[in-house]
């Protein structure tokens, strides 16, 4: 885990300090509980204003890119003018973002909503998971690293769970959800208002919104091991957010409304323990273990497509697909960060980012103009092979470097030094951050 940076205030041990905790994880909660609340509202949003499937995969899009630029302009501006500004500032936008989802009027609104919730998600998600570091009880090593992990898959989860209720349940959905959300945001603001500061400002914040791109040779060599793995998981992600509901209406049209958020939320529900019990596995053998759940997660929906029990094969497929999301999260990320000195983890997790975010997005976008041209189950069926190829290079690549490991002679092994080797990590060592929103400090 990385160390804090300098001018940090001490630890906080007592009780009062487990609130500031309490609070900063629960806006990573909050924040990544947004994101995912409108999956089960675009068939609403499809059927109001007759949007296209291409249009509801450039709105998801819009938020995945939103917020990338956001983590590399903005990834390090709290180590300079403080924590509370910056998480004040991201609140605020997302007040600003859920407005104006609840009073949306068609596809341009929309696109603007999910933009100003990218990047009040990118900005706050950075400062929170740094807050949360800052706040590390020496009597309980390891936690923020755990809570950076586990809240934003958390709140994906609950986001959509909460939301596919309120379209269940509640009146209007389209407002309620989003009104919900901002009474949350609200009250989180108020109460970090009054939170002490974590760190003490210092110069340089504009120098620090400067993007900073760095993969330094054995993180190259990691990634290009992981990256076919990494992509198919993230492109699976992406085709789950945004034209989820709309498959799951294809292979079980009779079936209810709300089914297509329970989708996603098997996928992100699944993803959640998977984090947490693979942390001490070695990353190595965590991303092969998820790239060959990929495989199946990629298959099994297909066979949704032709056979009768499609909405069982469907949410197996999730389930697996969720596995393979955090297993191979947490192993790729793992590799690449442990591969570097703690100076290049911030480029190098920047550099991470990027290749994440662009493959869950342009993938999303790619099939849902194939859908306008060739439909829905023709774009499903090309998306899910390209997934299982990658799976499939991606357990292959893994496959053949752990023989290679294997079979290197051992003084060389234990001549390595233990920060360069990125493919294993003690048991008794806490695993770094690997939140798939949230940005390391640097």
């Amino acid at each position: 885990m990385q160390s804090a940076p300098v001018g940090l205030a001490p630890p906080r041990t007592s009780p009062s300090g487990r609130l500031p905790f309490a609070l900063h994880a629960s806006i990573l909660i909050a924040l990544l509980a947004a994101s995912s609340a409108p999956t089960p509202l675009y068939p609403h949003y499809q059927a109001q204003w007759q949007l296209s499937y291409l249009d509801i995969t450039v709105v998801f899009s819009a938020y995945a890119l939103a917020l990338l630029i956001a983590l590399l302009t903005t990834g390090t501006l709290s180590d300079h003018v403080g924590r509370r500004p910056v998480l004040l500032g991201a609140l605020a936008v997302q007040v600003a973002s859920m407005a104006l989802f609840a009073t949306a009027s068609g596809l341009t609104t929309l696109i603007g909503a999910r933009v100003l919730q990218g990047i009040a998600t990118g900005a706050a998600t950075s400062a929170a998971g740094a807050a949360l570091l800052d706040l590390e009880d020496p009597a309980r090593p390891g936690r923020p690293a755990l809570a950076n992990s586990i809240a934003p898959m958390t709140g994906m989860a609950a986001g959509v769970l909460a939301a596919t209720l309120m379209v269940r349940f509640a009146p209007v959905p389209t407002i309620t959800v989003y009104a919900a959300l901002i009474a949350v945001f609200a009250a989180q603001a108020i109460a970090l208002a009054s939170t002490p500061e974590t760190v003490r400002r210092r110069p340089g914040a504009l120098r620090s919104t400067r993007p900073d791109l760095a993969l330094p040779s054995a993180a190259a060599h990691a990634l290009l091991l992981n990256g076919a793995g990494v992509v198919a998981v993230w492109a699976l992600g992406g085709f789950y957010s945004s034209l989820g509901p709309g498959f799951t209406r294809l292979i079980s049209p009779g079936g209810p409304e709300y089914a297509g958020g329970m989708v996603f939320f098997t996928l992100t529900a699944v993803a959640v323990p998977t984090v947490y019990f693979t942390r001490r596995m070695r990353a190595d053998v965590s991303a092969l273990l998820g790239s060959c759940a990929v495989i199946p997660a990629a298959v099994l929906p297909l066979g949704a497509l032709h056979l009768a029990a499609g909405s069982v094969l469907l949410f197996a497929g999730a389930a697996l697909a969720g596995f393979g999301f955090g297993a191979v999260s947490q192993g790729a990320l793992r590799a690449v960060v442990d591969s570097v000195p703690a100076r290049e983890k911030g480029g190098t997790l920047a550099s991470y980012y990027v290749l994440s975010y662009l493959a869950m997005s342009l993938p999303a976008i790619g099939a849902g103009a194939l859908t306008a041209g060739f439909g829905l189950r023709a774009a499903a069926l090309a998306y899910a092979g390209c997934v299982a190829v990658l799976a499939t290079v991606a357990v292959a690549t893994l496959t053949a470097s752990l023989h290679s490991r294997r079979r290197a002679p051992s003084p060389d092994t234990h001549s390595r030094p233990a920060a360069n080797n990125y493919s294993s990590t003690s048991p008794d060592t806490p695993a770094p951050d690997i939140s798939v929103l949230a940005t390391h400090n640097r």
